[in-house]
């Protein structure tokens, strides 16, 4: 077991076996042979090895096993496999704390993922993605308003959110899979907000049309356009901009953006999907969008990026409930124990620090 996590950790950290040999003093093919489980690294190497590659001794003795299906990126083709290593890495080190720490509880703090007994068993038209989208936010008591925080509601429904800060050069999106019979949907935590919420729907897209479309059907279509009506749906933007417009200004845009939390491209094409524009009007502004340069990067403030505190939550709670002690605590949190302390005694702002 320590071979394949000193493998996966070396990986992760876009190490070769060579680099890693050069700065532990030890040769390639030693550690070769650690990584093959033909040879067991003492204790002072594992530290050596440890440091280097920037995880904590511990990481190499965790007994939790997970098994990640195969996952469905959201990313460019032209993403490096040394990045894709780090952020696979850094998906399981972070799976495999979860997982570890809902072990620890004697029942499970966290709701399990059931889908809606109502559900569609097929669906094939643009109409039915609009109604799932809707079904899915009554099921989840939503109502047709802004979704305020999305990561929180994705886990209140028994969904683990991984978000990586793993650098990719703006190739990476997100993935969604299953740890242990949880699903799992992963987010870049690079992105504006917006984008981080559309990926997000989307990922929750492939989760319920899973074996409910065609297999002709483009998928990652469907997961679009569900992502933008579960973020604002037809019925809210139809009562925000009217049944039908000649055109839309920019700022309309701007403020239903930041209500929504769908960017304003996302808001626009919501716009042409329930027939308030039609298709010349979007194309026209879509050729403003293009000079002004807001394609790539929309105008003034961006929406404000989500973060997930379930985990570090549930952590807090384990060792006030005497699951777990302090140093475990920090060691789920990966931060020494006297960060972790201070943290815990409200000494240290991590919001500031």
């Amino acid at each position: 077991m320590i071979g394949e996590r000193l493998q996966r950790a070396r990986k992760a950290a876009g190490v070769s076996l060579r680099v890693l040999a050069d700065q532990t003093d030890l040769s390639h093919t030693t550690i070769d042979k650690f990584e093959k489980e033909k040879l067991k690294p003492s204790s002072s190497q594992l530290i050596k090895m440890a440091k280097v590659l920037g995880v904590r001794t511990e990481y190499f003795f965790r007994s939790d096993v997970i098994t990640i299906q195969t996952p469905e990126y959201r990313k460019k083709t032209t993403l490096a496999k040394k990045v894709l290593n780090k952020i696979e890495g850094d998906i399981f080190d972070q799976a495999e704390r979860w997982h570890e720490l809902l072990n620890l509880y004697p029942k499970s703090p966290i709701e399990s993922f059931s889908l809606p007994a109502n559900l569609l068993e097929f669906i094939s038209t643009e109409t039915q993605i609009e109604d799932l989208a809707v079904t899915m936010r009554h099921a989840w008591e939503l109502g047709l308003g802004c979704i305020p925080d999305l990561i929180d509601t994705l886990e209140s429904q028994g969904i683990m959110v991984i978000s990586t800060a793993v650098k990719n050069d703006e190739k990476f999106d997100g993935l969604t899979s299953v740890v242990n019979d949880i699903p799992l949907i992963v987010v870049d935590a690079n992105w504006v907000g917006d984008r981080q919420r559309f990926t997000l729907a989307h990922e929750l897209g492939h989760l319920l049309l899973k074996n409910r479309i065609a297999e002709s059907d483009n998928e990652e279509k469907w997961c679009n356009h569900f992502a933008g009506a579960f973020l604002l749906p037809k019925a809210t933007l139809i009562s925000h901009l009217g049944e039908h417009r000649h055109n839309l200004e920019p700022r309309e845009l701007y403020l239903l953006k930041h209500e929504f939390g769908l960017s304003m491209q996302g808001v626009l094409f919501r716009a042409k999907q329930a027939e308030i524009i039609t298709q010349a009007t979007f194309e026209r502004i879509c050729r403003m969008f293009s000079m002004n340069g807001w394609r790539k990067c929309e105008p003034q403030t961006q929406y404000p990026s989500e973060k997930t505190i379930l985990f570090k939550q549930l952590v807090y709670r384990a060792l006030a409930e005497d699951y777990i002690s302090e140093s475990k605590a920090a060691e789920l949190l990966g931060l020494s124990v006297i960060k972790f302390h201070q943290q815990r005694t409200l000494d240290f702002d991590p919001v500031t620090h």
